[in-house]
């Protein structure tokens, strides 16, 4: 049965509490954590050896697709009820958006030292205690637009100026790629200061504390923006429908440069499943968005 991931934004109180109970099992259970874990074990930049996967990469789209599904899936063996829901960060672009109400995802950390203190997932309420973090405390931490450093979450021009590009994505394959929509709205660009983050990864640099890092798991608000770039991807699919929905086909030969190895090409597996990036370019036989 295909089921509905909707807009945060449109998500009734009930709809909220259950996603919510079922975040809060899963990290009581421990489960939770080891989606945090496997972020981390797979974001791998440019610079560290072996295959990249998760970041920098054109599995990017297709790894988080799948990241999001076995996510989802231990969410409804909580609640069969409960799907990811998306957030629009184009449209709710506030701190006082209701994606960061206290039924959601709760508010901004306080200044002294970025500590959530709202809503379900701060500290003080003992249900989310971060076990698996680069940090040393054990609380969630945002930092709204870095007030010592200020950036805005992306714009609808900005995401525009990524789903024009009719090139899922072009070679060297990293975040050096400065043509190809993967890697536009991934955001990884040449800029200076915070114009080096597009998209994606400005939302993540926008929200700041823990949403900064392999450990970005750690806020649950991962998966809203991850759900929102996936919604993306299909979006890109329908506005493109003569592009080669991923790329590249093959991989890199032995010899033929510090890719070999490096990169999934489209009929290679992504670990850590064995699945492909051809398996996952589309989702309408399991969900659909509203």
């Amino acid at each position: 049965m295909v089921y509905t991931r909707k807009n945060q934004a449109r998500l009734t109180s009930a709809e909220k509490r259950r996603f919510v109970n079922a975040l809060l099992e899963l990290k009581r259970k421990g489960e939770y954590d080891e989606f945090v874990r496997t972020h981390i074990e797979h974001y791998v930049s440019d610079g560290d050896s072996g295959l990249r996967v998760a970041h920098m990469t054109p599995s990017f789209l297709p790894w988080h697709r799948r990241f999001l599904l076995e996510f989802e899936r231990a969410l409804q063996r909580v609640d069969p009820a409960v799907s990811v829901p998306y957030w629009d960060w184009t449209v709710d672009r506030k701190p006082g958006s209701s994606i960061w109400g206290s039924g959601l995802m709760g508010g901004n950390g306080r200044r002294s030292d970025r500590q959530v203190m709202t809503g379900p997932f701060a500290r003080t309420n003992g249900n989310w205690v971060i076990k698996e973090g680069e940090t040393d405390g054990d609380f969630l931490m945002r930092d709204f637009g870095r007030p010592q450093n200020p950036i805005e979450l992306p714009t609808a021009s900005q995401l525009a100026w990524a789903m024009r590009d009719p090139v899922y994505d072009t070679e060297p394959w990293d975040s050096t790629s400065s043509q190809g929509y993967r890697n536009k709205l991934e955001g990884w660009t040449s800029g200076v200061g915070n114009q080096k983050w597009r998209n994606h990864n400005r939302v993540h640099r926008w929200v700041g504390g823990h949403m900064l890092g392999g450990a970005s798991v750690n806020d649950p608000v991962f998966w809203l923006n991850h759900a929102f770039v996936d919604l993306l991807w299909d979006r890109w699919q329908a506005r493109h429908p003569r592009s080669a929905p991923y790329l590249p086909e093959k991989p890199p030969k032995a010899g033929s440069g510090p890719l070999h190895g490096r990169i999934t090409a489209r009929y290679e597996t992504m670990p850590p499943w064995d699945v492909r990036p051809d398996e996952l370019l589309s989702h309408r036989g399991t969900y659909r968005y509203a």
